[in-house]
């Protein structure tokens, strides 16, 4: 997550927060790239159509634009946000499969995971997920925002230290307890 100055994003951040619309703009194009990026390791498939890497990214972005009661603190609160964004739209979508079908004939969804994992699955494990994390953030909130950004946002180890402030080590235990 080194594209862009961090420093930059945090300034836009509070500009965009002030009301700025060409902040919004320059906002946008500093963050989308890196959105896009953390967005390409999931994949959904639902009959006749796609929810790809560009469509989870502008879903999430979508909710991510910042208003005046919001106070981004800086690129690294914008990304962990984002990745709860990423998972709402996620299980959104899952709801939404679910709600058609009751899941039959549902495709499932794809995570590619960077450690090499592929796991396959389906919209109510997806939605079961959701559950288990909502109880996980009343225990460990660092614990279940670190699954968000690992599951959710498909970010790596060190991203997901650096996004944190902690060591690798701390986000691989976290990972491991969560």
């Amino acid at each position: 997550m080194n594209t862009v100055n961090p420093q930059t994003i945090t300034l836009l951040l509070h500009e965009v927060r002030s009301g700025s619309n060409v902040a919004f703009n320059r906002l946008y194009e500093s963050v989308y790239d890196e959105l896009h990026r953390l967005a390409k390791n999931i994949k959904f498939h639902r009959q006749g159509q796609t929810l790809n890497t560009t469509a989870l990214v502008h879903e999430a972005y979508l909710k991510l634009i910042p208003t005046k009661d919001q106070d981004w603190q800086n690129r690294t609160h914008f990304f962990r946000v984002a990745a709860r964004a990423m998972r709402q739209v996620m299980i959104k979508e899952a709801r939404y499969k679910l709600a058609g079908k009751r899941g039959s004939g549902i495709s499932n969804i794809t995570f590619i995971d960077d450690l090499y994992i592929q796991n396959q699955i389906k919209p109510e494990d997806l939605l079961s997920l959701d559950q288990a994390l909502t109880e996980l953030e009343k225990i460990d909130a660092r614990q279940a925002k670190i699954v968000e950004c690992r599951f959710f946002a498909g970010m790596s180890l060190k991203e997901t230290a650096a996004v944190f402030d902690v060591s690798v080590p701390t986000v691989k235990r976290d990972w491991r307890l969560a």
